[in-house]
């Protein structure tokens, strides 16, 4: 089981020219509207792997909320532990031709009341994976002490701090972070935070792939298969996801990286940020044809 407690987002993308400066006037070449947020497409990207996957985030009571969820049960994804009690946020992304993006996003109602929430059910229901985004620390740290059985991973996007990033390593079983927010947060000794936080680290770098720190001090690299680049909005989201499913079905960490590199490098091919991430099949068929 993977519980994805996180964002859920209606996205609103709208494809440009180029991304507009301070002042800039730019014409719209296409407005759609798809369904998106961290925790909800690392949710679906965890279903078409296979995955028992989960999404407990905070959506409203509305019409959109329901086709939001609707949506994500249509991948296979269980919503049953998804608060309606807020609102379905929304983000404007502005998209280039080149796959270039800028994201403008507002703060989801999810509570540190929800997150004990769900850390409890988690626990009472066996245990499993529990993914957090970095915008809940500091404070999810506490949240997740005595909670046996469960095993969390962190997207740090998010953290705002080092304090935040430091609180969620603290915590987490394996955290995913972008190389210069790492640099800018962590500091250059990665390996460092790795061991000292018995963490495993998995730094991106966009098309110049991935290294995992692990706690034991090993390093280990992979590199980022060539695409012709659409729409990368949700690649992360996909790769957090992919490498998540690997984990549950026994995967070591450098090999759930490999394969989670490579689903997040085809879902750049199509636009939005779900639509387009691919299923086991296609990741697997596209392993072997590089074997």
């Amino acid at each position: 089981m993977i519980v994805f407690c996180g964002y859920g987002n209606s996205d609103l993308t709208v494809n440009v020219p180029a991304l507009p400066g301070a002042g800039d006037r730019v014409q719209a070449l296409g407005i759609e509207r798809h369904d998106g947020g961290m925790g909800a497409n690392a949710a679906a990207a965890a279903a078409r792997m296979g995955a028992d996957s989960r999404f407990a985030g905070v959506v409203g009571p509305d019409a959109l909320s329901t086709a939001f969820l609707d949506g994500l049960g249509a991948e296979g994804v269980d919503v049953a532990w998804t608060s309606r009690g807020g609102r379905l946020t929304t983000a404007v992304i502005l998209v280039t031709p080149d796959g270039e993006r800028s994201v403008i996003s507002e703060d989801d109602e999810l509570t540190g009341r929800h997150v004990a929430e769900v850390v409890r059910r988690c626990a009472e229901a066996g245990g499993g994976w529990l993914y957090l985004d970095g915008y809940r620390f500091p404070w999810a740290a506490a949240l997740l002490d005595g909670a046996t059985g469960v095993r969390t991973v962190v997207d740090l996007d998010g953290c705002e701090s080092a304090e935040a990033a430091r609180a969620a390593l603290s915590a987490a079983e394996h955290a995913i972070i972008g190389r210069a927010q790492a640099e800018r947060l962590l500091g250059p000794d990665l390996g460092a935070v790795a061991v000292s936080n018995g963490t495993h680290l998995l730094v991106t770098d966009g098309a110049r792939g991935w290294r995992l720190h692990t706690p034991d001090g090993g390093t280990r690299d992979g590199a980022a298969i060539e695409v012709r680049v659409r729409d990368a909005t949700g690649a992360g989201d996909c790769f957090v996801g992919c490498y998540l499913a690997e984990l549950d079905r026994g995967a070591e960490p450098a090999a759930a990286a490999a394969f989670a590199s490579v689903a997040a490098g085809l879902s750049c091919t199509g636009p939005g940020a779900r639509e387009s991430q691919p299923d086991r099949e296609a990741v697997t068929a596209y392993l072997a044809r590089g074997a």
